[in-house]
């Protein structure tokens, strides 16, 4: 397993750690930003106006409505990413992450915007009558790149159940025994068989509890995040000067918090972005190639509204509870992951500048070896599970660890006791898994932004809006990418493959909330560039024709021919 670890590790450093990513990502936005005049800006409204329903009828060829197919395209965005990744990027790039975060959506909505139209354009009508469409569809039927779409293909098969399966009920199941005690056998199990009575019904069915359900969670978790952003209403102006000012200081250090630097803040932020939105990626193209309508750049306009609304708009609440209610610099009480844990040799704090640089170096993989910071082997003497030798310092996530102690679980009496002994530490590593280290340290992902929404009007209450929103957001994403890898078999093997990959969609969706996902998400996070590579080389290759496109759109507009 650690072997394939280390592999997915390796490949995702040619990939989406890479330092040309960012800039590639970024790069082909700006010039279709330019390239096609601002369309984010300029077609705004009448991308509302498309959604209403203005220029709709009803012999359209399609499967949804406009509404339909942009509620599915943002079950699949909206999810873990706007509450744990939001929060992740935070901890890991700081407050500059969010900047990073709002620039790759807002070139993401003409990115967005480019590869719908393109997917809508060339989309076909499968064997039982319903559309099938996604970038897989433009680079054989126009590009002449069958090869090209087949990668494509396999690629969005693998991240259907790296990034919309399996890590999304996983996480589900464990927010819901944190905050309900439910088993993670429960959840899983209960949430695969409303899985399956919805996914079985095919796009129309997955549309109706699109178009339902995500209004209604957006609407929750909106409300409880102002509640909290106008309870610190005092910190509002000052979190978005961090945010800024973050992005010129050169790092992203403040308090306690290590940093990150502005090359290291500038990727994850973007990475992060890519991972919420999804613009580039190509995947909501699927959903939106089966909306109604014989104007390819109306649904590209409608698309344009996803990367707003799901960073520009939910992305940026999250980021604004967490820094308002200043969680983020805070260490909280909290079991240590053994991913988080980090134990160098010497003394080291994060309370002075020195220290916290060479932290910062220690901890950023690509300036690891710069740092005076080294790993620790050794022997830890314990009493009553604290330590009493010295000469080490423990880091959890990002953090110099306080008021630690190391416990074990007593196999009689299911308690967990303190630790009185000798513990072997070995590159960094607790030789010894079994061992439960708890204290105070920094935190991150969905743990954090439920901290951050206890501190608002509602209190401790307000971890109850996070349980529920992301039940919601991740239970969507899971089905709305049910349907983006239904395409790409059929796109691969044509319907028969559907039932199989169903089936084992559901099942992997039940056992995902009992095992550990860390190679998912590894293998997830490598699929994901497989698929927004090839899908921005071919809407690059595709930029005369979607000019043309867009021109042909407003000629019949005109003309009163589009809808």
């Amino acid at each position: 397993m650690e072997t394939i670890k280390n592999g997915l590790d390796f490949l995702d450093g040619f990939l989406g750690s890479a330092d040309y990513f960012p800039y590639l990502l970024i790069g082909v936005g700006l010039f279709f930003t330019i390239y096609l005049g601002f369309p984010q800006v300029r077609y705004f409204g009448q991308a509302v106006r498309i959604v209403k329903g203005k220029y709709s009828k009803k012999d359209d060829p399609g499967d949804t409505s406009h509404f339909a197919a942009l509620s599915t395209a943002l079950s699949g965005t909206v999810g873990t990413g706007n509450i744990g990744g939001v929060a992740l990027a935070i901890w890991i790039g700081g407050p500059a992450a969010i900047f990073w975060m709002w620039v790759t959506a807002f070139l993401g909505m003409t990115t967005k915007f480019v590869e719908v139209t393109l997917s809508h354009k060339y989309r076909e009508k499968t064997e039982d009558g319903t559309m099938a469409g996604g970038p897989m569809y433009y680079m054989e039927n126009k590009l002449n790149m069958k090869w090209l779409g087949i990668i494509f293909a396999i690629a969005t098969i693998i991240s259907s159940f790296g990034t919309g399966n399996m890590p999304q009920i996983n996480n589900i199941a464990q927010v819901m025994n944190d905050t309900f005690s439910l088993p993670n056998w429960i959840t899983g199990v209960g949430l695969a068989i409303l899985l399956a009575m919805v996914i079985i019904g095919g796009i129309k069915r997955i549309a109706k509890v699109a178009e339902r359900v995500v209004p209604f969670m957006a609407a929750l978790y909106v409300i409880g995040a102002l509640l909290v952003i106008f309870y610190n209403y005092e910190n509002i102006i000052p979190s978005f000067s961090a945010i800024i000012g973050s992005v010129f200081s050169g790092s992203s250090a403040v308090g306690g918090f290590l940093g990150a630097s502005f090359a290291y803040a500038m990727q994850r932020g973007v990475n992060r972005g890519l991972f919420s939105n999804e613009a580039g990626q190509g995947s909501a193209a699927i959903a939106h190639s089966a909306a109604k309508g014989k104007e390819p750049a109306s649904e590209g306009m409608v698309s344009l509204l996803e990367p707003f609304i799901d960073t520009l708009i939910i992305c940026t609440l999250t980021a604004l509870v967490i820094l308002s209610s200043g969680v983020w610099k805070d260490k909280h009480q909290n079991t240590f992951d053994r991913t988080d844990m980090k134990f160098v040799a010497g003394d080291w704090t994060d309370q002075n500048s020195e220290d916290i640089e060479q932290l910062r170096l220690y901890l950023e993989p690509k300036s690891k070896d710069s740092s005076e910071v080294k790993p620790f082997s050794g022997s830890i003497s314990l009493q009553d599970g604290e330590a009493i030798s010295d000469g080490y310092t423990l880091l959890n996530a990002n953090s110099v660890a306080e008021e630690v102690t190391y416990m074990e679980l007593d196999t009689k009496t299911e308690q967990l006791s303190p630790i009185t002994g000798v513990i072997t530490v070995k590159n960094g590593s607790l030789e010894n898994q079994d061992i439960i280290v708890q204290g105070k340290s920094l935190i991150h992902s969905a743990s954090l932004t439920a901290e951050a929404f206890t501190r608002g009007f509602m209190g401790e209450h307000g971890k109850y809006i996070v349980s529920i929103g992301l039940l919601l957001f991740a239970f969507t994403t899971a089905i709305a990418w049910s349907y983006y890898g239904d395409r790409a078999v059929i796109y691969l093997f044509g319907h028969k493959g559907v039932m199989v990959y169903r089936v084992v969609y559901v099942v992997m969706f039940a056992v995902a909330a009992v095992i550990d996902t860390t190679v998912v998400w590894k293998l997830a996070s490598v699929a994901i560039v497989m698929m927004t590579l090839p899908n921005l080389l071919g809407i690059m290759l595709l930029h005369k024709d979607m000019k043309q496109t867009v021109k042909q759109y407003w000629d019949d507009f005109r003309k009163g021919d589009a809808h």
